[in-house]
């Protein structure tokens, strides 16, 4: 070999997808399969399409959480996450939703339809939703942002400044009130 360039092999190009982006559902789609799949959903339609299988009303009080097959394999139970309020309309509309259900999946797949009463945010850790509002913290004293500043004043990065200058206004401000606590 003399170490000229029509000597060497050329190297295979990169296949290259003229496609242009893919859509979002197809490079999802095992992902959303395989986490369905292991809350017993066979079908991912029931939780994608939940307002179309069951109607826009249900939908809006109810969510599918997971489909729960028997020791027999002779029907499933699916398990919905109801709000308070609305489980007692759900449960008198059982029977249709479980006939929208199976009408989805085509077959008799779902026997039964167990609700779950709790809030739909925070279900996996049985939180509820607050809906008030934290009290908005009082802006510190003019002393305290003054100290702050001059705790800060040294550092030449004036987003690192800035950060300081909140730590140091939340510690001096947390410790005049704790002084304030002890003489009153």
């Amino acid at each position: 070999m003399t170490g000229r360039s029509d000597e060497y092999p050329a190297a295979p190009k990169a296949a290259r997808r003229n496609r242009g982006f893919e859509a979002a559902s197809r490079l999802l789609r095992e992902r959303i399969r395989t986490a369905g799949e292991s809350r017993g959903f066979a079908v991912s339609r029931l939780l994608t399409h939940w307002p179309e299988v069951v109607g826009e009303e249900i939908a809006r009080m109810s969510r599918p959480v997971k489909v729960g097959y028997g020791r027999n394999g002779f029907g499933a139970t699916l398990t919905l996450l109801v709000e308070g309020a609305a489980a007692p309309i759900v449960d008198m509309s059982r029977e249709q939703i479980r006939a929208k259900v199976n009408a989805c999946y085509g077959y008799n797949a779902i026997s039964r339809v167990v609700l779950t009463q709790t809030a739909a945010t925070g279900f996996e850790d049985g939180q509820a939703v607050f809906l008030h509002s934290p009290k908005p913290k009082p802006a510190p004293s003019p002393e305290v942002q003054a100290a702050a500043r001059a705790t800060a004043e040294g550092c030449a990065d004036d987003t690192l400044r800035q950060a300081l200058e909140r730590l140091a206004e939340n510690v001096l401000a947390r410790s005049a009130a704790r002084a304030a606590q002890k003489k009153g």
